[in-house]
């Protein structure tokens, strides 16, 4: 299943108490299909996140430019679920788009900043960094 980032946004609109969006978020990573094992390794672990975190991303030419394919898990239910959301957000697009991406000010727009515990707002921009880091390397490339 891969939600589209558009979709995730009229659901939470619909969903007025922060505990039912929180517990959408966890949904959302329960939905996203399993790493395969080999993905579970050092350099798709994602520096910065309190939880353990991976993000594999795969790049391939695209008219336009390189389009990156992500994947991502992780060892805590709410975090599984904040990778599903960036998964949505980041996955299948063009990198030079990927850069022009705001998610922070998604993330407000979800009020997701003002309910993520320090930590896992830390967590957040870490995962936003990599993808960045990765779209700015397929671009280089």
């Amino acid at each position: 299943m891969s939600s589209n980032i558009d979709e995730i946004l009229s659901n939470f609109e619909l969903i007025e108490d922060w505990e039912e969006r929180y517990r959408y978020v966890i949904e959302l990573g329960k939905l996203m299909p399993k790493l395969p094992e080999e993905a579970y390794r050092d350099d798709n672990k994602v520096q910065g996140c309190a939880s353990q975190v991976w993000l594999e991303t795969h790049v391939e030419p695209g008219e336009g430019g390189p389009v990156l394919t992500l994947r991502g898990d992780s060892d805590a239910h709410i975090v599984r679920g904040l990778v599903a959301l960036m998964i949505a957000l980041y996955s299948g697009r063009k990198a030079d788009e990927i850069l022009q991406i705001d998610a922070s000010a998604i993330f407000d727009e979800l009020g997701l900043s003002e309910h993520l515990t320090p930590q896992r707002s830390n967590g957040v921009r870490a995962m936003v960094q990599r993808i960045r880091h990765d779209a700015q390397a397929a671009l280089a490339a």
